[in-house]
C-alpha cells in the first residue's frame, strides 16, 4: 500500500542576533509543533561571521544550551521564556505558521531558506548533486558542477569523498523515506559486505527509475585456488514489499552494476 503523506501545521520563530553597531543577522530557526509539544532548534555555525571574535567561543554553545534548557523546562515554557527574556543581543522574531511534513526536513529548509550561512566546503558543507552527477563524478571521474551546497549537522566529520544526493523511491524505508536527501562516502574502502550503498544499474536506461538505487550489499563467495570469488551477489531492499536483487557473476552479470558511494546518514 502506498504511503500517504500526512501534513500538519506548526509554527515557527527566527533567532536573530543584534552585535553591538551591526544590523539584526538571521541566527537560526525555531520550529514548533504545539499539538505535539515538540520543538526542534537548528542555529548557524559560521559565528566568527557575525559575532565579535572574543565571543565565539560562548556563541558556538547556544545551541546546545538552548537545546538542553528546552528539555528541562519543556518546549512550551521555554518558547515563553525566551520571549520574556533575550536582550537586544538574542532577539525572538514573532512566530509563523508553516505547513508540515517531516518536521526535521521542514526545519532544514526553513533554516537553508532564512540564514545566509557562510558556506565553508567539506567543514560545515558537502555538495549536492544529483545520482547520475555522482556517478560520473566519482564513477568514471568526471568534472561535474554541484547543484549547491548543503549544510549538514555539527559532528559529522566531512571529506572530500563525501556529497548529499536525494533518493528517490520507497525501497529502504524506514530508514530512507522517498524523496530524503541523504549523506553519501565515495570510494568504498574495504568489505562491502552488510553495506548501504548507492549502486549504478548500468543496463538501465537514464530516464528509468532504478537508474540509480540505495540498497544493502550481501555476496556468497567461495574460496578457489587462485583465491576468492563472487558466487552470488544481492542488493537487498530494506522495504519487505520490495524484491531482492541478484546477480550472478558467474553468468557474467557482474559488471551489470557500479557501486558509487557508501550510504552514511539522513540528512532529512
Amino acid at each position: 500500500m502506498p504511503t500517504v503523506a500526512t501534513t500538519r501545521t506548526a509554527r515557527y520563530s527566527v533567532l536573530d542576533v543584534a552585535p553591538p553597531g551591526q544590523p539584526p543577522e538571521p541566527a537560526g530557526v525555531l520550529l514548533y509543533d504545539a499539538d505535539a509539544d515538540q520543538l526542534e532548534i537548528r542555529l548557524r555555525r559560521d559565528w566568527s561571521a557575525i559575532v565579535p571574535e572574543d565571543e565565539v567561543e560562548v556563541f558556538e554553545l547556544l545551541e546546545e544550551d538552548l537545546t538542553a534548557k528546552s528539555v528541562d523546562m519543556g518546549p512550551r515554557v521555554f518558547l515563553e521564556y525566551l520571549e520574556d527574556t533575550l536582550s537586544n543581543l538574542l532577539r525572538i522574531s514573532a512566530p509563523e505558521t508553516v505547513l508540515v511534513g517531516n518536521f526535521t526536513a521542514t526545519l532544514n529548509r526553513l533554516y537553508e531558506k532564512i540564514v545566509p550561512a557562510t558556506i565553508l566546503r567539506f567543514q560545515t558543507h558537502l555538495p549536492l548533486y544529483s545520482c547520475r552527477a555522482a556517478a560520473g563524478r566519482f564513477g568514471e571521474q568526471m568534472r561535474v558542477e554541484e547543484e549547491s551546497w548543503v549544510e549538514t549537522p555539527p559532528g559529522l566529520r566531512l571529506t572530500p569523498d563525501m556529497f548529499v544526493a536525494t533518493v528517490v523511491g520507497r525501497s529502504m524505508e524506514p530508514l530512507i523515506s522517498d524523496g530524503s536527501r541523504c549523506v553519501f562516502r565515495a570510494n568504498v574502502a574495504g568489505s562491502r559486505e552488510g553495506k548501504r550503498v548507492l549502486v549504478e544499474n548500468l543496463q538501465e536506461s537514464d530516464e528509468g527509475g532504478e537508474r540509480y538505487t540505495v540498497k544493502r550489499y550481501r555476496s556468497v563467495k567461495t574460496q578457489t585456488p587462485e583465491g576468492w570469488r563472487h558466487e552470488r551477489i544481492v542488493m537487498e531492499p530494506l522495504n519487505p514489499a520490495f524484491d531482492p536483487w541478484e546477480i550472478d557473476p558467474e553468468a557474467g552479470e557482474a559488471d551489470r552494476i557500479r557501486v558509487i558511494a557508501e550510504f552514511v546518514r539522513v540528512l532529512d
